[in-house]
């Protein structure tokens, strides 16, 4: 009886609890649609946010019940959306291939440092000390940041300026997140014109700081036949959405820096 009695107490406890969970499982059941699962598993698993939901999980779940488009994931591309088009039973969405863009020219050859940093070598950890270690508070730092949190080892770091290959981008947009100079967009790959250079400073300053950097002369601006160049805060910016990738503006820069 000493041992009986407190197997028959654990077993009742047990049966009880089983009922319970059982009951709990019935009255709090949620009804899954089996293509939120299947969706998920037709994308990369990334969970970058580039298609403007807090991961795969959640940007299935939105497809299924919110209707959202089929096409955002960049880095799942074409391969992803003819996989969630199959699942849903629609044709697939046109996908637009982007790659990031690093809109600096600011090489070795180009700028300088204004002094050697000792500490922690990520272009954040140098940002904190007057802005940067280089002679243009704009340009790229160089150490990697970008290229540390790329999944597609897309970013490389040559002669101290950080380059993206566009083959190998998938355009998820962890790069731009993590640049502490923002000087990394996200652009169609059809549009093939670019300007390398995010200098706020006027065209005096910004040639003290680099051989290479735009100074807001406006030709390009003038020459654009699409209206696609703007000059703002002394520097040319690009609007993809007009840009025709004509060339001109690369044309008449007079120092180069539209790529």
């Amino acid at each position: 009886m000493t041992y009986i009695i407190p197997v028959l107490i654990l077993g009742i406890c047990g049966l009880g609890a089983g009922i319970l969970l059982t009951i709990a499982s019935k009255v709090f059941y949620i009804e899954v649609d089996e293509r939120v699962e299947k969706i998920g598993e037709a994308l990369p698993q990334a969970n970058c946010g580039a298609c403007g939901y807090a991961g795969c999980a959640d940007y299935a779940d939105a497809i299924v019940n919110n209707n959202a488009p089929a096409n955002l994931c960049r880095p799942g591309g074409v391969e992803s959306a003819e996989k969630i088009a199959e699942i849903l039973g629609v044709a697939a969405a046109d996908v637009i291939p982007m790659t990031a863009v690093i809109h600096c020219n600011g090489d070795c050859n180009a700028t300088k440092p204004q002094f050697d940093f000792g500490g922690v070598q990520s272009c954040k950890a140098v940002k904190r000390f007057y802005g940067g270690n280089g002679m243009c508070k704009y340009g790229c730092i160089g150490l990697g940041d970008c290229a540390a949190v790329c999944e597609h080892d897309a970013i490389q770091i040559e002669n101290g300026l950080a380059r993206v290959i566009p083959a190998l981008c998938g355009a998820c947009g962890q790069c731009a997140a993590e640049c502490p100079n923002q000087l990394i967009s996200i652009k169609p790959k059809s549009k093939t014109v670019d300007v390398l250079c995010s200098s706020r400073d006027n065209g005096k300053l910004t040639k003290l700081a680099c051989s290479k950097g735009c100074i807001g002369c406006r030709i390009c601006e003038k020459k654009c036949p699409e209206g696609a160049v703007k000059v703002v805060d002394s520097h040319a910016v690009i609007d993809y959405e007009k840009c025709t990738s004509c060339e001109q503006c690369k044309t008449v820069c007079p120092v180069k820096v539209i790529n």
